[in-house]
């Protein structure tokens, strides 16, 4: 692909408030980029990583282009990052409102990107309950981006004529492994400090500094914005980053509050290490297990910090008790390293890092094929795979396809029927061989050239027919 990435990089760009993050969030399959009624939501450019139409591709949401000379500071510099995304962007979407129809605006952005050496897909969004639809459409023929697509972002339609759209600009999706991405021993490792409000991050990142760097105070949402603290541990480059609490967003009132959660998530998604830590008087609540689940979902490594430890300890149980507890209110992050800590004295923060650090090599791990395919043989024999109707399932081989976190593809004969259960089996059965800590990403694909078996089986029984009736 151009721009030297191996990832095709789609840039989502178009004027303010006509769906663009609605679009992101859906293309994406989550709730990544804030999404409100008010133009100028979103400011910076926002990255995802996912795996779309069976290819590794990265969506780019930005902010909304404002007609130049009718901008604030602000505005300018939202349009430079907007501006930046789609040159170094390999696809480009264009997302103009159909209620709304044409404006100066679209022109301005059309104009823009006419000039540009990127494969355009106009998209008019907002289609959804319009009975002149089509007349709507037609109308953004005159911006000359080729045929413009109907979607509604917000229900999901017009997502298959999307894909169509861009499968012939993608590349072909493959098995074949890519050179895997090495840690960078120049570049710090980034270790985020994420957790409910009040429960001691601030705290936690002034002792593991040993000075007070971050505002620590009682009060709950002391801290706002994320803030970045470079230190050397062990002759390595780290960036601790101390961000706010994150509460349920049904008791968030201030949008103030939203945005430094947003912040906090944000810092949490671009950290190598995240770390989650507990207050030990109330630990395992429900939003301890939404943050972890974002470190997961992200593929971060994982550490659970359990704090004021020393209020709780020896009251409520040994530690290996906590622990098993602890892993089953978080049992889908129990692969996760645990440790406890008494932040306002110190006590056991230098844990944090010597696991961070650990936690940071393990997730460039990489397996051996050889290796890899001695596992296929030990876990199909001791636990074959289910049959799916008349056969019996059967894994070919694997290999290793990513770092960060580390990610192996099994090509099998029935991708599509493989069960979770099965695919946990394995799952801890490679974290037991490799002794892994950190996020793991199973792909199940079919071996290539199964069109091509299928064509040379179905001549060889047209022979097969062909000789009989000659008997």
């Amino acid at each position: 692909m151009a721009r030297g990435s191996k990832r095709p990089l789609i840039a989502i760009v178009g004027r303010p408030n006509v769906g663009k993050s609605t679009l992101f969030n859906r293309l994406i399959r989550r709730r990544r980029a804030i999404v409100e009624d008010t133009p100028g939501v979103t400011r910076d450019r926002h990255f995802a990583d996912v795996d779309y139409l069976e290819r590794p591709v990265t969506f780019v949401d930005t902010g909304g282009f404002v007609p130049e000379g009718k901008e604030d500071q602000i505005e300018r510099l939202v349009r430079q990052q907007a501006q930046a995304a789609v040159e170094a962007c390999d696809i480009v979407l264009l997302v103009v409102d159909g209620r709304v129809g044409v404006t100066a605006g679209d022109e301005e952005v059309a104009r823009y990107l006419r000039k540009q050496d990127r494969p355009i897909v106009l998209l008019v969004n907002k289609c959804d309950g319009l009975k002149n639809a089509d007349v709507m459409v037609a109308e953004f023929h005159r911006l000359a981006l080729g045929e413009p697509i109907p979607v509604a972002a917000e229900h999901g339609d017009g997502f298959i004529e999307l894909s169509e759209r861009l499968e012939p600009m993608l590349p072909p999706p493959s098995v074949q492994a890519e050179p895997l991405a090495a840690a960078d021993e120049d570049a710090p490792i980034r270790v985020a400090i994420v957790g409910r409000p009040n429960v001691g991050k601030s705290s936690l990142v002034n002792a593991i500094l040993g000075e007070e760097r971050v505002v620590a105070s009682p009060i709950a949402g002391t801290t706002r914005d994320p803030i970045d603290s470079p230190f050397t541990y062990r002759g390595r480059d780290f960036i601790l980053t101390d961000t706010a609490g994150i509460r349920r967003k049904a008791v968030i009132t201030q949008k103030v509050e939203g945005y430094s959660v947003m912040g906090a998530i944000r810092a949490a998604e671009d950290a190598d290490v995240v770390v989650l830590v507990l207050d030990a008087t109330e630990a395992g609540v429900d939003q301890d297990q939404k943050i972890a689940a974002i470190a997961e979902e992200k593929g971060r490594a994982l550490i659970i910090c359990v704090n004021k430890w020393d209020l709780v300890k020896g009251k409520y149980g040994s530690q290996a008790e906590w622990r098993e507890e602890l892993k089953w209110y978080l049992k889908h992050v129990s692969w996760a390293p645990m440790v406890f800590v008494s932040a306002l004295d110190g006590q056991g923060v230098t844990k944090v890092l010597a696991l961070a650090l650990e936690l940071f090599t393990q997730q460039y791990f990489r397996a051996g094929t050889p290796m890899l395919n001695r596992v296929v043989e030990h876990v199909t024999t001791e636990h074959p795979m289910p049959w799916v109707g008349s056969r019996a399932m059967k894994i070919y081989y694997a290999m290793q396809v990513g770092t960060a976190p580390p990610s192996f593809a099994f090509i099998c004969s029935n991708p599509k029927g493989v069960p979770d259960r099965y695919e946990r089996y394995v799952s801890n059965y490679l974290r037991k061989t490799f002794s892994l800590r950190v996020p793991m990403r199973l792909f199940w694909r079919e071996r290539p050239g199964k069109k091509q078996r299928a064509e040379a089986a179905q001549t060889f029984k047209k022979r097969a027919e062909h000789r009989r009736r000659r008997k």
